[in-house]
């Protein structure tokens, strides 16, 4: 049982960082946010690279802010998904890590599928195909002789990498390996087969450990030990839905939506390949089937660019002058891959509305209705064939994650899908990340009780439906755009 101490989760997104502490009294967690800042990448050259210096910095200061306040029992990181650092033999980093949106993976699917079938590369791992994964990433540079990768002994990703310098012990965290498409899909092993055939080292890949380990303790204070959370961010999140049964989806609504259910074990059907859904672990015994939706990366975006332009937006801002704006007067694939790149994304919006013959918007506030009506459009989409995959007819949808704030976005969501929507907890991330470490402390004794607590301890708000026949005919435009795109 906790004695006063706190636990301090830092989740690391693709916009900002934050560190947030959490204390439980046997029911109830509390939390405080102890540390926000930005984590924005750079570009060199032709490259574009993660700041970890940076953020490994920002990480250490939000520690030591933390323990100023009172005794820390543990600490453990999440971050987004695939990104990585390889280390020498000396356990020293190789080079900065490089983000993900760089364009080194371009084309590399393609590379791959010469080698090793797509039907091949997905029933070993069960994940989803996106240029972006580890798997593509060590293949490019495989393929360009990249010395790093002779030079290099271990790969660690992100949160592992920050893990192992907190506390000198090398592991890969089990939900953020089954991010890379480098891990068996039975989820006990790494796909050996296929990385022999694309001809990866297989020194690369070390032991898997479950969420909720503790690894070590800190370098320079031993009374606080190192937890690996579920370190893939959106694990953490979903530790932190507060459903229970077969009859809900959950979305982690952020710089992407990631929407899906939770299953016994990987599913492996022909259609989740076909619809490029993902299999990722949750915890043993728990599988997450999701598909990723491109989120609120596409506002974020148009924000950068109003406030260069001198428009200084904030979110608020948006979601009021969106609610202004008609509605289902322009919409968007969001997963169109015009969209993945940073930059210019005001006018790749607008020019994929005059050449789909649809209103051009605008406006900030028309373009921001336009992402929020796409996403919830999206959301149908996804929903739609997650029923289809597991025979499940799904009642309702938590929206957890930062995109729980925003109550135009959720209330969309409900009418597009016309499903009940449950929006919160919005810190489900840190939660879950909290909740995975008061585990490994021996203050909580199972996973099913992490669902009590969320309960007990944060509100949630529920939006009903207002479905109609507008979005019926915007649900069939939205289709014939995707078959377009």
């Amino acid at each position: 049982m906790p004695d006063g101490d706190a636990l301090l989760a830092i989740d690391l997104g693709a916009e900002s960082g934050r560190a947030v502490s959490g204390r439980f009294n046997g029911t109830r967690l509390q939390l405080e946010e102890v540390l926000r800042f930005p984590n924005q990448p750079v570009a060199v050259g032709e490259t574009l690279y993660w700041d970890i210096l940076d953020i490994f910095a920002n990480v250490e200061a939000a520690i030591e802010k933390a323990r100023a306040s009172g005794g820390l029992r543990s600490v453990g990181i999440d971050t987004w998904g695939v990104d990585f650092g390889l280390l020498d033999r000396c356990g020293r980093l190789v080079a900065n890590p490089v983000h993900y949106r760089d364009r080194r993976t371009e084309g590399m699917m393609q590379r791959a599928f010469e080698i090793v079938s797509r039907e091949d590369i997905f029933n070993a791992t069960g994940n989803m195909f996106l240029e972006l994964n580890t798997l593509y990433q060590l293949l490019a540079l495989r393929l360009a002789d990249d010395p790093t990768l002779e030079i290099a002994d271990r790969m660690l990703n992100t949160p592992d990498l920050l893990h192992y310098w907190l506390c000198g012990v090398m592991a890969h965290e089990l939900t953020i390996a089954s991010t890379t498409q480098c891990l068996a899909a039975n989820r006990t092993e790494w796909a050996w087969h296929l990385l022999r055939r694309l001809d990866i080292p297989a020194r690369l890949f070390g032991d898997i450990v479950p969420p909720g380990t503790r690894l070590g303790s800190l370098r320079a204070h031993s009374e606080t030990s190192v937890v690996a959370p579920a370190s893939h961010d959106t694990g953490s999140a979903v530790m932190a839905v507060p459903a229970r049964g077969d009859d809900s989806a959950w979305i982690s609504s952020g710089t992407w939506s990631v929407v899906g259910v939770t299953t016994g074990a990987p599913v492996l059907a022909p259609e989740v390949l076909a619809w490029n859904f993902t299999n990722e672990a949750l915890e043993p015994g728990r599988n997450r089937l999701s598909r990723n939706v491109m989120g609120l990366w596409l506002l974020q975006e148009c924000r950068r660019e109003w406030h260069r332009e001198g428009a200084d937006l904030s979110y608020d801002d948006l979601v009021t002058l969106a609610g202004q704006s008609p509605p289902l007067r322009s919409i968007v694939d969001p997963d169109d891959a015009q969209f993945f790149r940073p930059g210019g994304m005001v006018e790749r919006i607008r020019e994929y509305c005059a050449a789909s013959r649809q209103a051009v918007p605008e406006s900030p506030g028309d373009v921001a209705r336009c992402i929020f009506e796409s996403l919830a459009l999206a959301y149908r989409r996804t929903t739609g064939w997650l029923e289809a995959l597991t025979a499940r007819k799904i009642e309702r949808i938590h929206i957890v994650g930062g995109g729980s704030r925003n109550s135009l976005l959720c209330q969309l969501t409900a009418n597009a899908t016309g499903r009940t929507v449950i929006a919160g907890p919005a810190e489900a991330t840190a939660i879950g990340n909290l909740l995975a470490q008061a585990l490994a402390n021996g203050w909580i004794g199972s996973y099913v009780q992490m669902t009590d607590v969320v309960n007990d301890s944060f509100p949630t708000q529920e939006f009903a439906p207002r479905a109609g026949d507008a979005w019926e005919e915007a649900f069939s435009r939205f289709q014939g755009l995707s078959r377009g795109s």
